[in-house]
């Protein structure tokens, strides 16, 4: 179970926030993507170029998938709304290609508008892919 607070946010964005959080819980990270970006979203890994578009997303998604089948929620840490922006921190566990069992943790800043998410950056240090738990 997550703990987390939310303040001053627009209650629709709010409960978005809420349920994308429940979905990535249950592993639906391909019909979070579907149901809450938009069309032309932009998501963007620290200083790594962009992607655009739904189906940039939804591509990249499957390819992490089949890399790390595993992929899960272990925690969301905190999460704050204000409006049409969130940032959700969150904390996920794999294992990766070497057998290592890694957490990631990043915080991930959104820009909503209409229900949808338009912009999104992560943030985190790379160098945790490269240590074990």
């Amino acid at each position: 179970m997550c703990s987390f607070g939310i303040i001053r946010g627009e209650m629709g964005t709010r409960d978005n926030v809420t349920e994308l959080i429940a979905l990535a819980h249950q592993g639906k990270f391909l019909e979070a993507i579907e149901r809450f970006y938009a069309e032309d979203a932009t998501t963007q890994e620290n200083l790594d170029p962009p992607r655009l578009g739904l189906r940039a997303l939804l591509e990249n998604e499957r390819k992490v998938l089949a890399t790390v089948p595993d992929i899960h929620v272990e925690r969301v840490g905190s999460l704050m709304v204000d409006g049409d922006r969130a940032a959700i921190n969150w904390v996920f566990a794999y294992t990766d290609a070497a057998g290592r069992q890694i957490e990631l943790d990043e915080v991930a800043y959104q820009e909503w508008r209409d229900g949808k998410i338009i912009r999104e950056r992560f943030y985190y240090d790379p160098a945790q892919r490269l240590r074990g738990v």
